[in-house]
């Protein structure tokens, strides 16, 4: 009984120390971490994700803020950011401050975050910076940074991040799971109180590459697809009526999905309201524009063959989805730009590729089979004039002979 009492206690000993020894790890890193210069910050937070800690004192009288972002775990190669986004809650909008080593010297500088594709170009931010500078030892990085907030500010949206740097000084693009969409929260700068956002950043993520699928398919591949088959197909004389139908077919699939797609756009541009309305979104309302009056006009104002209308329409038609399928496959390589999706844009170029050559090799097997049919009916017409006229002489001669 003895022996057993004796084994209880020293497990519970044990337990204790080793609660004990964490307890003084996660003190070390945060609230009992020195810093090299002997800097005191009078408040520290663990950010939870991607192994960082942010360390600050606030000065409410110039409600300016000092800060020390410290990453841990991190490599020479590799970038670091820390950025507040006064105006939403994620990567679009944030005034960064960004680390990274070049040529063994550490480089920080300030960077406004104003896309999705950034380069992270070094620029001036939205608020005053009085100082912005770097250390590093061993495996981490610290970013010092000293900045005024807005007036009648204490509490911001922050975010941090990190990324490869590709060669010297290419900022490369972070990942795009794990703690990478999950590295934003809010913090008051007063109270010293943090809260992630929860859910926030995984699922616009995916909502933007749903977005980018169904407008690379829709307008990206079924409306030329579509186009193929109206140009290059209906000249086989056994593929009619079937390439009007696959025609149909494709337009109307590539046009539902494509409203689909155009309605995640518009939702993803409300959800982050720090982002600009740019040229990529400008470009998929006008899509969505042409291609609903194309269908109206399409299916409830198209003329008879015969009728003396039906060659504008037939100019608008073509105008209309010649300009639907060039400003598509643009606006699909803007968003992969917008998204740095560099192996989707590889993937896109081969299938538009494949797409264009198909429509070339298409395109003179049409011009043959035109030329060559018109050259048969011209030779059938004037074997039909010359047996003509025979017919004729001939009845001449006997009248004559008569």
């Amino acid at each position: 009984m003895l022996r057993f009492k004796t084994l209880i206690a020293l497990c519970l000993l044990f337990f204790l120390t080793i609660c004990s020894a964490s307890q003084t790890s996660q003190n070390q890193t945060c609230s009992s971490y020195e810093f090299s210069s002997n800097k005191p910050f009078a408040s520290c937070r663990e950010l939870g994700v991607l192994d960082s800690f942010l360390h600050w004192n606030f000065y409410s009288g110039s409600n300016t803020v000092e800060v020390a972002f410290r990453k841990i775990h991190t490599a020479a190669d590799r970038w670091i950011a820390w950025a507040v986004n006064p105006t939403a809650k994620g990567m679009v909008g944030s005034q960064a401050f960004i680390v990274f080593q070049q040529n063994g010297a550490m480089k920080a500088y300030t960077a406004p975050i104003t896309s999705y594709g950034t380069k992270m170009e070094k620029g001036n931010l939205s608020f005053p910076v009085f100082e912005v500078s770097a250390a590093s030892s061993g495996n981490e990085i610290i970013i010092f940074a000293r900045f005024q907030l807005p007036a009648n500010t204490t509490v911001v949206n922050h975010v941090w991040q990190e990324g490869p740097v590709i060669g010297s000084s290419t900022l490369g693009v972070h990942a795009l799971s794990g703690g990478n969409v999950q590295s934003h929260a809010t913090i008051d700068f007063y109270s010293g109180k943090v809260e992630a956002v929860r859910g926030f950043s995984a699922k616009p993520y995916k909502l933007k590459v749903a977005h980018g699928v169904l407008n690379a398919i829709s307008w990206g591949t079924l409306m030329p697809l579509g186009m193929i088959f109206a140009r290059h197909v209906k000249v086989f004389a056994s593929a009619d009526p079937t390439w009007f139908y696959l025609h149909v077919c494709c337009q109307c699939l590539g046009y539902f999905l494509g409203v689909v797609g155009g309605i995640m756009g518009f939702f993803l541009r409300k959800h982050s309201s720090g982002m600009r309305f740019s040229t990529h979104g400008y470009i998929g309302a006008t899509l969505l524009s042409l291609a609903t009056l194309q269908v109206l006009v399409g299916f409830f104002l198209r003329p008879k063959k015969d009728h003396k209308y039906r060659l504008y329409w037939n100019l608008f038609h073509w105008g209309a989805g010649y300009a639907t399928i060039g400003l598509g496959i643009y606006n699909v390589f803007a968003g992969l730009h917008l998204m740095n999706a560099r192996t989707s844009k590889v993937a896109y170029t081969a299938v538009i590729s494949t797409l264009l050559g198909i429509a070339v090799v298409l395109e003179i097997f049409t011009c043959y089979m035109v030329r060559k049919r018109s050259k048969s009916e011209r030779s059938e017409h004037a074997s039909g004039e010359t047996e003509g006229i025979d017919n004729a002489f001939a009845a001449t001669q006997e009248q004559q002979m008569v």
